[in-house]
C-alpha cells in the first residue's frame, strides 16, 4: 500500500511491508518495514533536519518519537532530487498506523518549514483476507 502527501512542493511517498517475526528480539511484536521517498519538487535546495512520528498501536495507544534526521542522515536535496530510505517499526498489536512531519530548512534563506508524512496503516496480512 502506498500513501503520498505534498507540502510546500516536497512530496513524501510511503510504502509499507509486513515483516512477520523478523524483529531481532522477537517477543510477540509485529514488525513492519516502511520505505520513504522524499522528492524535492520545489525550486529551492532543502535540508531535512528532524522527524516527528506518531505511532499508533491498536492495543497500546499512540507514542510520539522525535529525533534528528532520518536513519542517521540529514539529507540535502537540490531541486528535482529525491532521497529514499528504509526503516521499521515494531508494535504489539497486529493493526496500527503511523504519520508525522519532517522539519526542513531552505538553504537560500534559512527558513524552516514542516512537511507532512501521510498516515499509513500497519496491518498484518491475515487481516487483508
Amino acid at each position: 500500500m502506498t500513501q503520498t502527501a505534498i507540502t510546500k512542493d516536497v512530496k513524501i511517498t510511503v510504502e509499507t511491508a509486513y515483516q512477520n517475526n523478523t524483529h531481532p528480539n522477537y517477543s510477540g511484536e509485529h514488525m513492519f518495514a516502511y520505505r520513504i521517498t522524499i522528492a524535492n519538487q520545489s525550486e529551492y535546495t532543502v535540508k531535512l533536519l528532524r522527524r516527528h512520528w506518531y505511532i499508533t498501536d491498536s492495543v497500546h495507544g499512540t507514542t510520539e518519537v522525535e529525533g534528528e534526521g532520518v536513519v542517521g542522515q540529514q539529507p540535502v536535496l537540490e531541486p528535482g532530487e529525491t532521497h529514499q530510505y528504509v526503516s521499521g517499526c515494531a508494535i504489539k498489536s497486529d493493526i496500527g498506523k503511523m504519520h508525522g512531519t519532517y522539519l526542513l530548512e531552505r538553504s537560500i534563506d534559512g527558513q524552516f518549514f514542516e512537511v507532512k508524512i501521510p498516515e499509513f496503516l500497519l496491518v498484518a496480512p491475515f487481516y487483508n483476507n
